[in-house]
């Protein structure tokens, strides 16, 4: 897949296109196996859109197995850490939607996009905090800005939400799914991605924490060397059990502790050795003084030098 200047994606092109749908219809076929689908879907799939191609090959590029396919057709909401999936999915035919997920985020910069399709029927995505969210529907409802008079398709849309509030499922193309919101199918995980503590859990968890140091000592296999080496003296016991990318906190052997290394940055390391190398002396040959050239033979063949006479008083004293 390649990509405009401006962000937006380009489809999937012909034999691409043409190899996603034969493992898409490979994948449904297995699914099938094991549950139903509505009726169609086998035909939506030889149908595939290079739009709906990019959005699987990438969803499974994310980790998408088959049965979570299921799931994603079905209309379970997904999940993925790539904030970069947003603007891959803004295709020619997208349009924006107004939509209830994800409320905290700045919908005039990050806008909900839809996408109608064969497979897809009503693709609908948007942007998260860590990443970009995707859901099919089974309607594809034309909800957008300005007042407009309702559809009958607007109607059908209702009646999907109303199924939605009885099964606690959402309504995708091709089933229910009960990955909702609340419940999202996560693809590719980022660790560096935090979920902050409820407030009411804190005082709970910190005390466990403690309760378990303690527990520790006491069942000890040497309770009086324990004693001797008693867990770290915590300013916020709390900071063990929050994760902070940009810091040491931890549990673990030397987590939250005062422990830590340093070493030399490499710049000034070189600096230092450069500085060593200056000074060690070098190794020079001493002065010739007065030579006299002469010449070494070896059979036919001749080596021209030079040589100097060396004393034998001369030769004492440098032994």
């Amino acid at each position: 897949m390649t990509e405009h200047p401006d962000g937006a994606a380009v489809a999937l092109s012909g034999p691409e296109t043409e190899r996603v749908r034969r493992r898409v219809r490979l994948m449904v076929e297995i699914t099938a196996r094991v549950g139903a689908y509505r009726a169609g879907l086998s035909l939506a799939a030889r149908r595939l859109t290079p739009a709906e191609a990019a959005i699987i090959a990438d969803l499974e590029r994310h980790g998408l197995d088959v049965p979570q396919l299921r799931d994603v057709l079905c209309g379970g909401h997904v999940l993925v850490d790539d904030p970069e999936l947003y603007g891959r999915w803004r295709f020619p035919k997208s349009r924006t939607r107004l939509s209830s997920h994800h409320k905290g985020i700045d919908k005039q910069r990050y806008p909900d996009l839809g996408l109608k399709g064969p497979l897809v029927r009503e693709k609908l995505h948007g942007r998260t905090d860590a990443g970009t969210w995707v859901q099919l529907e089974k309607t594809p409802a034309a909800v957008g800005k300005g007042f407009r008079l309702p559809t009958l398709t607007d109607a059908v849309h209702l009646w999907d939400y109303l199924v939605y509030r009885l099964t606690k499922s959402n309504v995708g193309p091709w089933g229910l799914s009960d990955r909702t919101e609340r419940r999202p199918l996560y693809l590719s995980p980022s660790l560096l991605a935090t979920v902050p503590l409820p407030a009411a859990a804190e005082a709970e968890l910190t005390s466990a924490l403690t309760r378990i140091e303690e527990d520790d000592d006491t069942t000890s296999a040497s309770p009086d060397l324990a004693k001797r080496f008693p867990p770290p003296n915590r300013a916020n016991t709390l900071a063990e059990l929050v994760f902070r990318p940009t810091s040491r906190n931890g549990r673990g052997l030397f987590g939250a502790s005062d422990v830590y290394v340093t070493e030399a940055p490499s710049p000034a390391a070189r600096a230092l050795m450069g500085q060593v190398r200056a000074a060690r002396p070098g190794w020079l040959l001493p002065a010739a003084g007065r030579t006299a050239p002469t010449t070494l033979r070896a059979g036919d063949r001749e080596v021209r030098t030079a040589a100097r006479r060396v004393p034998v008083a001369e030769q004492a004293e440098r032994t």
